[in-house]
């Protein structure tokens, strides 16, 4: 458990990692947190069809248009669209977008799926 009971990520200054949308810069991502992290993600075109089954995702799109594929319908994408991904749907990002995804429980590579 850490001293203080908060906790503050400059999400512009983390290291990107791969994942299936394009790279995330993940915070919150301590043994203590057990209910949400936060990823700056940024969308590249090619992103993977994936779903999670234990984790809900909240997407928050700050920059770019395109659109989500959620269980095959198309959902149009601009600054401050909200979109909720509850587990099990499949779905991927298409376009160049910058995006805030919110993960609950705080993100586990182990759900992850492609099929």
């Amino acid at each position: 458990m850490p001293d203080k009971l908060f906790a503050v990520a400059q999400l512009d200054e983390l290291t990107p990692v791969p994942c299936p949308c394009g790279e995330a810069r993940r915070a919150f991502q301590q043994p203590w947190n057990t209910l949400a992290s936060v990823h700056l993600t940024d969308i590249s075109a090619d992103s993977r069809v994936h779903y999670h089954k234990k984790m809900t995702e909240i997407y928050i799109v700050l920059e770019g248009e395109g659109w989500l594929e959620a269980d095959g319908e198309r959902i149009p994408l601009k600054p401050l669209t909200a979109v909720m991904i509850r587990p099990g749907c499949k779905h991927r990002a298409v376009g160049n977008l910058r995006i805030i995804n919110v993960p609950m429980p705080p993100f586990d590579p182990a759900d992850e799926f492609e099929d």
